[in-house]
């Protein structure tokens, strides 16, 4: 679409524009949600291995990471308060930067093979105390940072995203071979030497072996 042409009458530009082309929202969908973490809640999310973790800084960007441990890897240590391990990463720290700057963040978490997903949305805080730490140690190694998550609404999300998507239907899988490697993303708009492109592929290889914890 090189020929992009954006036209601003059908921009949706405000909440009264958008009603009135899209419809309002039923009573029903505003009361799913929650301050608390039900009891519900906390069960879908000891099952859950996976969520993404979305945050923004002060200038209003965005960053959205995905975080991924066994099952049950976030802690809900009450009804109000979620624990997430930061495990060890690229070191960007994009969402502790954000965060440090602006505590406002969402989590949406999903269950493989489980069609219907967990939204919840708070504020954060980030600590390093070492008896927050330790209930997450796996093979004898600790998290450096922990983020304590606040919560202020919670509420189940409807399962036609991940039906749309067959995102759990094996008859839709890619094969690896397929999609581009990790390295190609990361080196191809750098236009660096092929040898360059290997060392790089080994060290996501070797990274994966060596840092996973």
């Amino acid at each position: 679409m090189k020929d992009l042409t954006i036209r601003p009458e059908y921009l949706i530009d405000d909440e009264k524009k958008l009603r009135s082309l899209c419809g309002d929202t039923s009573e029903s969908v505003w009361a799913k949600a929650t301050s608390v973490i039900t009891e519900p809640m906390k069960q879908f999310i000891a099952q859950s291995p996976f969520c993404c973790l979305s945050s923004q800084n002060a200038e209003r960007k965005t960053d959205l990471s995905p975080r991924g441990d066994p099952a049950g890897f976030i802690t809900v240590a009450n009804e109000s308060t979620l624990l997430l391990p930061d495990r060890p990463g690229n070191r960007r720290y994009d969402t502790m930067r954000n965060i440090v700057q602006s505590p406002q963040v969402s989590l949406l978490f999903m269950i493989p093979g489980v069609s219907i997903t967990l939204r919840v949305n708070g504020r954060a805080q980030i600590s390093h105390d070492p008896e927050l730490l330790a209930p997450f140690s796996v093979k004898g190694k600790l998290p450096q940072l922990v983020v304590i998550i606040d919560v202020e609404e919670a509420y189940g999300h409807c399962a036609k995203a991940i039906l749309r998507s067959k995102l759990w239907d094996p008859t839709t899988f890619q094969s690896q071979k397929s999609v581009p490697t990790l390295g190609e993303l990361m080196s191809h708009h750098r236009k660096i030497p092929e040898e360059e492109v290997n060392r790089i592929k080994q060290a996501i290889i070797n990274d994966i072996d060596d840092s996973m914890y």
